[in-house]
């Protein structure tokens, strides 16, 4: 996790436009490794210190990051990995992926910030279902709920997540790192305060080199060619 966050850092210092998350092997991410937990484990493990220090600063360096992160998920999110790819801005599966708020099944509850985030995807009474009864669903049935942007054929991923990739990395930075930290302002605020957040943060835009060369490439009738 460490690793992660440093790469987040790291993305936010230069001039990288979009992160694309993926995992290694044939999960996006499975979760914890059970396999290795025995009940000495259990009884002297520090779960509220290592949730704290290790999955919910990666999850709010992935949130507080100002450039775009893809979750390219090309087999199983469960458990905490779900919530991770819930954190991206975009999701962006194959067809064999599968999705999973699996913890109940082991008798846990949801951590990685998935309370937070489902709820506001599928509304509170799918989110309890999801969660209470551990499903584990389709990459198509997560598409339907609104949980995932575009589902790909597998051999077809890849290009899938480029292509969107190379559009978001052609949009202006700045504006693209307002309209996150809007979203993100506006899923703790009322109408007044996102008003006002739009009304303050719209006067950086107005005034970027990104707006002149948008209302410039306008007028000229061409595609705007941001930095």
């Amino acid at each position: 996790m460490q690793l992660l966050r440093e790469a987040f850092k790291q993305s936010a210092e230069d001039d990288t436009r979009v992160v694309i998350l993926t995992g290694a092997g044939d999960s996006f991410c499975a979760g914890a490794d059970l396999a290795a937990t025995n009940a000495s484990d259990i009884a002297n493990y520090d779960v509220t210190r290592s949730l704290r220090e290790n999955v919910n600063p990666t999850v709010l360096a992935m949130r507080a990051l100002p450039v775009p992160i893809i979750a390219r998920v090309h087999g199983h999110a469960v458990g905490v990995g779900c919530n991770y790819a819930l954190a991206c801005d975009l999701i962006i599966a194959s067809e064999e992926a599968r999705f999973g708020q699996v913890f109940v099944r082991i008798g846990l509850m949801p951590d990685g910030g998935g309370t937070f985030f489902l709820p506001r995807l599928v509304g509170y009474h799918k989110a309890f279902e999801l969660m209470a009864t551990g499903d584990i669903i389709s990459a198509q049935q997560a598409h339907q709920l609104g949980i995932v942007n575009q589902v790909a054929p597998y051999a077809e991923l890849d290009a899938t997540v480029d292509g969107v990739a190379q559009r978001l990395a052609r949009a202006p930075r700045l504006a693209l790192a307002k309209i996150k930290a809007g979203l993100n302002h506006s899923s703790q605020s009322d109408l007044a305060g996102a008003l006002d957040f739009e009304a303050v943060n719209q006067d950086a835009c107005f005034h970027s080199p990104d707006f002149i060369e948008g209302v410039t490439a306008f007028l000229q009738k061409r595609k705007a060619a941001f930095e």
